[in-house]
């Protein structure tokens, strides 16, 4: 049990998110929950004691939000131990030349804006907090090693993702303050729901891709917070065995 190690969720109101921060809260972290739709995080808290769940929904696009979510958790918990920085957005597929420049910044103010203020943030609270240090565990993705079609806002929001990675992991070494990234390919969720009926490939064709269960993603994320802080997962890709990832490319 880990009843004194404080985890955040980000995006925990469904999907890869939601099962990580159920495991989390079975493997007995303290948890505080964000995500913009309050209701859904209270379904998701209302198995847990009120001492041990911080239900605080927040805009990630949003500084003062953001803000508001780490001085509500330094005021519940006081400290904070593990960061799952996995809140993600996405457009409808399309060429580069047909995005318009609000589906860009759609994206990439949820995905890699959103991720680096909550990481910046996460960093300053373990950095100060006593015993000093902490882990960050980014939510990259398959795409950020190799692009879908038409994904350009996606890719580019993952493919920075894995430099915030690199540049926190080093960054918090001082700090005894770890960062990794697990890339996720076809879990099952609302996000991957297409993949059940055919999905562009990089040859032109339409391919049904095999999806796996996400518990095996919160187990995943579970084994990467319960090292050490002296031993760190930097990057690690776990996915459905048969989907198409390698030889994409």
């Amino acid at each position: 049990m880990n009843n004194d190690k404080v985890a955040l969720i980000t995006g925990a109101s469904s999907g890869i998110g939601k099962q990580t921060a159920l495991a989390f809260i079975e493997a007995g972290y303290k948890v505080a929950l964000t995500a913009r739709r309050e209701d859904l995080l209270q379904e998701v808290a209302s198995g847990a004691g009120a001492d041990a769940v911080l239900v605080c929904p927040a805009d990630l696009t949003d500084e003062a939000s953001v803000d508001n979510l780490f001085a509500q958790i330094k005021s519940k918990f006081s400290r904070l131990d593990v960061v799952f920085n996995n809140a993600g957005n996405n457009v409808a597929p399309a060429v580069i030349g047909d995005i318009s420049v609000a589906d860009w910044k759609k994206v990439i103010d949820v995905n890699l804006t959103g991720a680096f203020m909550i990481a910046r943030s996460a960093f300053n609270l373990m950095r100060e907090q006593s015993p000093q240090g902490g882990r960050i565990i980014n939510n990259g993705s398959i795409s950020a090693h190799v692009p879908r079609p038409g994904s350009t806002p996606y890719t580019s929001s993952k493919h920075a993702i894995t430099g915030l990675t690199r540049t926190v992991s080093l960054d918090g070494r001082p700090f005894n303050i770890a960062c990794g990234q697990i890339d996720i390919g076809n879990a099952a969720s609302e996000m991957t729901q297409r993949m059940r009926t055919g999905v562009p490939q990089a040859n032109g064709t339409m391919e049904v891709e095999p999806v796996m269960d996400v518990e095996n993603v919160s187990t995943a994320v579970l084994q990467m917070a319960a090292l050490p802080l002296d031993v760190n997962v930097q990057f690690m890709t776990i996915m459905a065995t048969n989907m198409p990832f390698i030889g994409r490319g």
